[in-house]
């Protein structure tokens, strides 16, 4: 018992004329001893409300004549408006949920001086021990406080909508009648279709996603006088702490957040284009589900044409090279009421984070952007052509991949002998020396969906080059071609020293000096000596070390044979 309470209790005995010891005679009014009364009181008990409580009721020496605990079931009732007896509807008055009580009531306040037949004899005082367990009213409108509230909120829960929530469940008095965290998974229904109670689904409206509550429910709102089977007594206010997780509604489509978008947007993609990009896939609640950034590599794919969810199909339609799109996708355009592994739970609403690192479409071109090109630009290249060149090659996202700039001189290649990716030699056809060029090249043009050492699969490269020199080139399968007509008697010319055999050094020595007479001209590469060495290498048919007059031919000669062979 508090002090104060016991102090007030023999004060009372004092007014009354009763002697601090003995026998303390008749009571005029019921004595009301407060032994618990909590530290928080929300609302005391007033005339005409209703309130629900358990008690124990016995005589002066102890003896018990009823209790609400050995009847199962709490009592409910309206206080103050004559429907219990009058000691009782005094002493109720005033007290707080979870608050306890001694009462001692007077037997003119009790059953007076008839009693009750077989359980209370006539002029009995009573003695209550009482604990109040809930309050409310019939003019009670739902209480709404709200716990925590994020930062963002794009829209709130309107009727229809499907809400995903947790929430523990329990009576005014704190007694815990359902959890959903103790099952492991959260509610998920409808709001303001009738498959929650009343007070549930008033109480939902105007959430955030990820917005916390705590909503108390008076009965009328909740379960009313039948009650919840045994958990849920009738007439039960109910206090539900709620964490809203997600929600949609089954109208909704795709909703896009532009987070960066380039200030440079040549072209924007569009259904059949092939996308790579970085994602982070979270659920409403900010929990992370997957993430292309741990595996260290972009996701591929066609958009679209159903290669992923409906929703990630649509939401990548219009992306920029660069840009940061936030997706958020409804469950019914993403993986619908049975949800995805153990990962993302069934009509989960899913937030997509993309970064495209670049995309293309199998019909793309080499994209060929000229940034200096010098007057008078007369000779351009063509196939077969020797050109050096310097490059940079990155990917679309700034990676930077490979540079001739780290090596002593230019890269050499001979245009259209299959020596580099078909997109760059392409881009280097039809350029002066000293013009410089930026090139953008699809896959199908570079390296295609396996990519190569350093190069992701699938990835369009951007080159950065630069024509430093170019040699003219001969026709494919010539080693060397004649500027004019060949000689008649080319053997004989040949045949230097006329012994009827043509070595090697004769044969070097003869086409050196048609090339420094400008007669014909070599295979242009960085070293003469070994076209020549190849050139007489297929002349000397037998291997012999010498030319003899029987094989030297013109490869024109041997393209007609070839001809004849085959008809």
């Amino acid at each position: 018992m508090a002090p104060g309470s016991r102090c007030l209790f023999l004060l009372l005995l004092g007014v009354l004329g009763v002697p601090a010891l003995g026998d303390p005679g008749p009571l005029e009014d019921v004595v009301i001893d407060r032994y618990y009364i909590p530290k928080i009181c929300l609302r005391e008990a007033q005339m005409g409300d209703f309130i629900r409580y358990h008690y124990n009721g016995t005589f002066k020496d102890g003896k018990k004549f009823d209790s609400s605990y050995d009847r199962g079931a709490t009592v409910a009732g309206v206080v103050g408006v004559g429907r219990l007896i009058t000691g009782m509807d005094r002493g109720l008055q005033g007290m707080c949920v979870n608050e306890r009580r001694h009462l001692i009531v007077p037997p003119h306040l009790g059953y007076g001086s008839i009693g009750v037949a077989g359980l209370i004899p006539p002029d009995a005082t009573l003695y209550f021990d009482v604990v109040m367990l809930d309050i409310w009213n019939k003019n009670d409108k739902l209480q709404i406080t709200t716990l925590s509230k994020p930062e963002r909120c794009n829209r709130t829960v309107e009727n229809s909508d499907f809400v995903r929530y947790h929430y523990n469940g329990t009576l005014l008095d704190g007694t815990p009648f359902d959890s959903s965290y103790s099952k492991g998974s959260t509610y998920d229904t409808y709001v303001g279709s009738g498959w929650l109670i009343k007070g549930m689904d008033q109480g939902l409206l105007g959430m955030c996603a990820g917005e916390k509550r705590s909503i108390i429910i008076p009965p009328f709102l909740a379960y009313g006088e039948k009650g919840y089977g045994t958990v849920i007594p009738p007439q039960a206010s109910l206090v539900f702490s709620v964490l809203l997780v997600d929600f949609h509604n089954p109208k909704d489509g795709v909703f896009l957040e532009h987070l960066e978008v380039p200030e440079s947007c040549k072209r924007r993609a569009v259904t059949g284009d092939f996308v790579r990009y970085h994602y982070n896939g979270t659920l409403m609640d900010g929990t992370l589900f997957d993430s292309s950034y741990s595996r260290n590599q972009t996701y591929n794919t066609y958009i679209g044409k159903g290669y992923i969810i409906p929703g990630m199909d649509q939401g990548l339609q219009g992306v920029c090279m660069g840009e940061l799109r936030r997706v958020v996708i409804p469950p019914h355009l993403a993986y619908g009421e049975n949800g995805a592994g153990d990962k993302i739970p069934g009509s989960a609403v899913l937030i997509f984070d993309v970064h495209i690192i670049d995309f293309h479409n199998p019909e793309d071109p080499v994209e060929i952007e000229t940034v200096f090109r010098p007057e008078g630009c007369n000779v351009t290249t063509r196939s077969r052509d020797f050109v050096r060149y310097h490059y940079n090659c990155s990917l679309l996202d700034g990676t930077r991949l490979f540079s001739s700039h780290d090596y002593e001189k230019p890269q050499e290649v001979t245009l259209g002998a299959n020596k580099v990716i078909e997109g760059l030699n392409s881009g280097l056809l039809d350029m002066c020396a000293g013009e410089r060029r930026v090139l953008i090249i699809p896959p199908h043009l570079g390296h295609g969906e396996s990519g190569a050492r350093g190069v992701p699969g699938s990835a369009v490269l951007r080159f950065e080059v630069e024509l430093i020199s170019m040699e003219e080139g001969v026709p494919e399968g010539y080693l060397f071609i004649w500027h004019g007509e060949p000689p008649a008697n080319l053997y004989e010319q040949m045949d230097l020293n006329k012994d009827g055999g043509i070595p090697a050094d004769e044969f070097s020595t003869f086409i050196k000096t048609q090339v420094a007479e400008g007669k014909g001209r070599l295979m242009p590469s960085s070293d003469p000596e070994k076209v020549i060495a190849d050139m007489f290498q297929n002349q000397d048919r037998n291997q012999d070390g010498k030319i003899t007059p029987n094989e030297l031919k013109l490869k024109s000669d041997e393209d007609q044979e070839k001809i004849h062979e085959e008809l």
